[in-house]
């Protein structure tokens, strides 16, 4: 046992009162051949719920005994919530443009990648502690129920909603993962730079028009690579 390990458990101490709250910066980015486009923001934001799937318990017996348990593959599904969503979500969400603003239903979906933000609070800093970024990769939306209502005397706006299964990516010595979570109160400062950077993208500067960055959703091997060269 190491030496850190050699102390009495404390509960409760002074800035280790942890908690997560909000949803924001949410991302959507479209997929062609394989690759996360160019990604645009998600405005109107509201919900994200994950709800996976599997990782269920089957038991084997032998000689009268329990011998064996095997776990079925976990999936990871959820659901976006939302008052609206980007132009670019219209293919996503089965549709496709005619002509500009004229656009058919029941099409083929395309898959999309989707980021979005949670914010770390504790007793100390409140919701300024941090944030976690959240990957979902592989998503495809299912059909969604839409209600329109008249408008009366009780004003208010109900939020779209869509239900979301994933298809896994690979991931090198790892299982296949449909997500990835990068939390900012434990990676480096010049790491999440690099990371905001990349998704988010980055304005070309005054000195130099061809120094702005695309926002782009990169796959988790080509993510751990970038990150494993960013020193400290």
């Amino acid at each position: 046992m190491g030496e850190d390990n050699k102390k009495k458990i404390k509960w409760d101490q002074v800035g280790e009162k942890l908690y997560e709250i909000g949803v924001d910066r949410g991302v959507l980015y479209t997929q062609e051949g394989g690759v996360y486009g160019a990604g645009v923001p998600w405005n109107g934001l509201t919900q994200v719920t994950e709800s996976p799937s599997g990782a269920e318990a089957t038991k084997l017996y032998a000689n009268n005994n329990p011998y064996l348990t095997l776990l079925s593959k976990e999936e990871w599904g959820g659901t976006i919530e939302a008052y609206t969503y980007p132009d670019e979500f219209v293919a996503c969400d089965g549709s496709a443009e005619i002509i500009k603003g004229v656009s058919i239903g029941q099409q083929k979906r395309k898959s999309f990648g989707f980021t979005y933000r949670s914010l770390i609070g504790n007793d100390t800093d409140g919701e300024s502690h941090g944030y976690k970024i959240h990957l979902v990769y592989g998503c495809m939306a299912s059909p969604s129920e839409k209600t329109r209502a008249t408008i009366n005397n009780d004003v208010g706006v109900d939020p779209m909603s869509w239900e979301i299964s994933t298809t896994p990516v690979a991931v090198t010595d790892h299982d296949p993962t449909s997500t990835m979570e990068i939390d900012s109160t434990k990676v480096t400062a010049k790491q999440l730079a690099k990371i905001e950077e990349i998704l988010y993208g980055k304005d070309p500067s005054s000195e130099s028009a061809n120094d702005g960055v695309a926002p782009r959703m990169p796959l988790p091997d080509e993510l751990i690579t970038i990150l494993n060269t960013v020193t400290e």
